[in-house]
């Protein structure tokens, strides 16, 4: 229930999706990297190559459909949320919603969300929301 209540500290995420994380991942450790985590949620983009060029497409949508959904809808409430704030979460979804479009900035916060997720169940740390080495 402690990795829980560190999850829960990140923006986006609430009782149900860090519950679900921690009952559905057993190990952290079991993912190489964070994107490897990402991708078995399924919140990395598809890959076409050819010829030693990649091209990429949209997020896979395949792995841990709930897990994803409620990173999804966690970030969807940041967004909605970040309006009038200044913190540097904040200034950097207003700056991706402008430049990309609501949806795929949700998706982009998520998949940051998902990233955040593995490194604090991977390192058992607290997460640092405005951390700056």
């Amino acid at each position: 229930m402690k990795d829980a209540k560190r999850l829960m500290s990140i923006h986006g995420i609430g009782e149900i999706t860090a519950t679900a994380v921690v009952a559905t991942v057993n190990d952290a450790k079991h993912f190489n990297t964070s994107r490897s985590f990402a991708a078995w949620i399924g919140l990395v983009p598809r890959q076409y190559s050819t010829g030693g060029k990649a091209h990429l497409g949209r997020i896979s949508k395949r792995g841990e459909k709930h897990i994803r959904t409620s990173l999804i809808h966690g970030a969807r409430a940041v967004i909605a949320n970040c309006k009038n704030k200044t913190d540097r979460m904040s200034m950097w979804v207003k700056e991706l919603v402008e430049r990309r479009g609501f949806k795929r900035a949700t998706v982009a916060l998520a998949a940051k969300n998902a990233r955040l997720i593995w490194a604090l169940l991977h390192s058992e740390k607290e997460y640092q929301a405005d951390y700056v080495k």
